[in-house]
């Protein structure tokens, strides 16, 4: 008897016996004959139970009459051949053109009816509903074929960067609160009464500091945590394809990396194809005058969702005011300005800082950076960085933070960086939006086995959660309601 570890595997052994387990699917008669759908993640194959064996004929039959719990998880033994001409089952694409002859049935689990239906694609069924039984959601083929796409996707990634010599680095995800434009999850220490780690916003600082330790090529599939409002494209905690490079100078470098990553990764879709090649390339301003948006959809028809169309926006302002009229970063106070090579970043902050330089012109600075658009997302961005310790520190000035606050959030870059840093550059590509985007989901809830609401919970888990009185005191934490 030969094992067989899916189902899908079944047409290569025609004419012979086999053994494989599966979840008992549809049940149907007809004449004298039992036929019961059993199925994996790979495929639906049909088992035939004929009359002549008569005890496993009876079991075949009973199989569904339980209202409360019917056998689900079966192991089946029986002999592959092929269907009789004119009763192939063309829905059944790998498997319709032959069936099993029980030789056993093993029944080996049995589940209650499922408390939602899955036999739709599960639009239609509420979120809060769906994510709490969020298990049995996923047998969904719709949700199966997502998740071992985005699996396809990433090992596509990590083969095409270990081809061109990047090594995957992780980082550590229990690091220091430091200001990154977004709000940090923080988590007590209770080793360390009164101080608090922070879970990563992005690995942005520590792949910086491997390039100082030479770590030349560096890449990493980053879980980075956001707590911010939640939508239909953005979670809490999410996934990104984190790089940075060293000894290199243009945007350039990274840019058409990126585009040949990119065209490996569409290649592992069906179907899909890219508009423009090279991508072309747009100014942050021309973007604004023609597009009125930064992130914008040069699909022809925008309806096509085969088409997909790349871009590059370049050189944003690299500051911006807050809503409180201060001076705020646009991405990234690590960047370098596109002024570093013409007329000199370091001049321009002295002066802003003497008071002496015009908002306008403060404005006008641009950032060394490169976004990538896909059909009217935002993607990924990254920039050249700066490696000047004087200007770096200018920067964090010109936002307003104290001495104290350089020091305490970033004198371990600061010192780093004295010991020599080559050029460098990096990106951060949002892996969640871009595999909701190849496979045409609405929101990347579709893609992620395991998302949070919209507004940032999890019903199966039901989290967050209260914690005992033990575990607060070991803290040294005290709720006080609002």
């Amino acid at each position: 008897m030969k094992k067989i570890d899916k189902i899908i595997e079944l047409p290569k052994n025609i004419n012979e016996d086999v053994e494989f387990i599966g979840r008992i699917g549809a049940r149907r008669e007809q004449g004298k004959i039992t036929f019961i759908e059993v199925g994996d993640s790979s495929g639906t194959i049909q088992v035939v139970f004929p009359p002549d064996k008569r005890e496993l004929y009876e079991k075949a039959k009973e199989i569904s009459r339980e209202e409360f719990k019917r056998p689900s998880i079966s192991s089946i033994q029986g002999t592959v051949r092929i269907r009789p001409k004119g009763m192939e089952n063309p829905g059944l694409v790998e498997t319709g053109g032959i069936e099993v002859k029980a030789i056993n049935l093993e029944i080996l689990d049995s589940e209650k009816p499922s408390p939602i239906p899955l036999d739709t694609d599960g639009y239609e069924i509420e979120e809060e509903v769906r994510l709490k039984y969020r298990y049995l959601d996923l047998r969904r083929k719709r949700l199966q074929k997502n998740l071992r796409l985005r699996h396809q996707i990433i090992k596509s990634i990590r083969d095409y960067l270990n081809k061109e010599g990047f090594i995957e680095v992780e980082t550590p995800i229990l690091t220091k609160s430091t200001p990154e434009g977004a709000r940090d999850f923080v988590i007590p220490s209770r080793l360390h009464s009164g101080r608090f780690y922070a879970l990563p916003q992005s690995p942005q600082q520590y792949k910086q500091l491997l390039m100082v330790a030479d770590v030349e090529k560096y890449f990493q599939v980053a879980r980075c945590f956001r707590d911010e409002d939640t939508r239909g494209d953005r979670q809490p905690e999410f996934t990104q394809l984190d790089m940075e490079m060293s000894r290199i100078k243009e945007e350039r470098d990274i840019m058409d990396l990126i585009e040949k990553l990119m065209i490996e990764v569409v290649g592992q879709v069906e179907d899909k194809k890219i508009s423009q090649k090279p991508f072309p390339v747009f100014s942050y301003q021309e973007a604004i005058s023609k597009f009125g948006a930064d992130k914008f959809d040069l699909r022809k028809n925008k309806d096509d969702k085969n088409e997909l169309a790349f871009a590059w926006v370049i050189n944003p302002p690299f500051f911006e005011k807050s809503k409180e009229g201060e001076w705020t970063f646009t991405h990234n106070p690590f960047s370098a300005s596109f002024l570093d090579r013409k007329r000199g970043f370091g001049d321009w902050l002295d002066e802003s800082l003497r008071g002496v330089l015009k908002d306008s012109d403060m404005a006008n600075i641009k950032a060394a950076q490169y976004d990538l658009v896909l059909n009217g997302f935002e993607i990924g961005g990254g920039s050249i960085r700066n490696i000047n310790v004087g200007v770096l520190v200018r920067v964090f000035q010109i936002l307003g933070y104290s001495k104290e606050k350089i020091q305490r959030d970033f004198q371990h870059m600061i010192e780093a960086f004295n010991y020599g840093v080559p050029p460098h550059g990096g990106i951060a590509l949002g892996l969640d939006r871009l595999v909701m985007i190849l496979v045409n989901e609405p929101n990347i809830r579709e893609v992620i086995a395991f998302p949070k609401t919209g507004d940032a919970r999890d019903p199966m888990m039901d989290s967050p959660s209260e914690i005992d009185r033990k575990q607060l005191k070991e803290l040294g934490l005290e709720i006080k309601k609002k």
